[in-house]
């Protein structure tokens, strides 16, 4: 989703001069009147990138959503890194705006300036140590050679020839990919060939490992289909929504994505980021035919007519021939 916000000629000619520039670290830019524009400047004190963080927090708020531009490898045209700072404490449509206009700040200001675009709702992620943690967990990883890429393949081969646990990756575009677990992957394959202990499967996807795991299986029709669903986690759901058309009996696969307005956002992120590629995935790699897709803020949206409005068939309304009417006499 984006927001149609657009960056200002001031942030722009802010980003031009902080890049210009080798006193300034970095630059804090927010959204206002519908367009992002500067905020403050952090001045540079060393060409050591950790030696320029502590000063970082005085420039940001606890309670308020700002993105923050750095230069993290000095003298690199593709030096800089783009951060979303969205506390949790912050207003509900600023994070729902920030999250929906990042992307559209990295690309207006070039895309190719920045190595790394990062996520973060916590001061403490910015420091030293959150750096360190962010490099060690290797969330974004640096372009492989040809060789590197086809050992990283044959390796997927061989965990896959052993029915590893760790499962394959799923691509979801950009930089982010995810795992699906082998219960998850399994339990869809199942579920694909009606063998599934159920009509019902979902899954969820744990933010900290990076994977898709299975929740569980189970038996509903269209009347008790939101209340197996959770109200306040988000959730992947296949539903096979038996019922009967013009005296036959159909079964097709609908696809659910529910995310409670009360989720966090950097769960929120994943779950709308990853989507499409798990989608993707599932149909192509999997065989999954989708009949239709559906998404809601909270399973009580799932109502029954929902459902049958779906998959009634449309009526063509012919519309009658309307005789013009008399001109009236002058």
């Amino acid at each position: 989703m984006q927001s149609g916000i657009t960056v200002s000629k001031e942030l722009h000619n802010a980003f031009n001069d902080l890049v210009s520039s080798p006193s300034k670290r970095g630059l804090i830019a927010t959204i206002t009147s519908e367009t992002l524009i500067p905020q403050s400047v952090l001045p540079s004190k060393s060409p050591d990138f950790y030696t320029d963080l502590p000063s970082l927090p005085t420039l940001l708020s606890k309670d308020q959503a700002s993105y923050i531009l750095l230069r993290r490898y000095q003298n690199a045209p593709d030096g800089y890194v783009a951060v979303t700072y969205i506390p949790d404490s912050a207003p509900v449509r600023q994070k729902m705006l920030f999250a929906s206009t990042r992307l559209t700040l990295v690309r207006e200001l070039g895309a190719e300036r920045f190595r790394e675009s990062l996520f973060v709702t916590e001061m403490k992620e910015l420091e030293k140590e959150g750096w360190e943690k962010h490099d060690a967990h290797g969330a974004l990883k640096a372009p492989l050679t040809e060789e590197e890429e086809s050992l990283q393949g044959v390796k997927e081969a061989e965990a896959e020839a052993r029915g590893g646990t760790k499962g394959r990756r799923l691509e979801t575009g950009g930089r982010l990919s995810v795992g699906i677990s082998a219960d998850a992957r399994g339990a869809l394959e199942e579920f694909r060939d009606g063998d599934a202990q159920g009509n019902l499967l979902q899954l969820n996807v744990d933010i900290k490992r990076e994977t898709i795991e299975l929740v569980g299986t189970s038996s509903t029709n269209a009347d008790g289909l939101a209340s197996a669903i959770s109200g306040t986690e988000p959730r992947y759901t296949f539903f096979r929504y038996i019922h009967s058309l013009e005296g036959t009996e159909q079964s097709p696969v609908v696809f659910i994505y529910t995310c409670p307005s009360e989720s966090k956002v950097k769960e929120r992120m994943v779950y709308a980021s990853t989507k499409q590629g798990f989608l993707a995935a599932a149909s192509s790699e999997l065989g999954i035919e989708i009949a239709k897709k559906f998404e809601a803020s909270s399973p009580s949206e799932l109502t029954v007519s929902t459902l049958e409005d779906e998959f009634r068939p449309k009526q063509e309304q012919k519309q009658g021939f309307s005789r013009p009417k008399r001109p009236g006499k002058r």
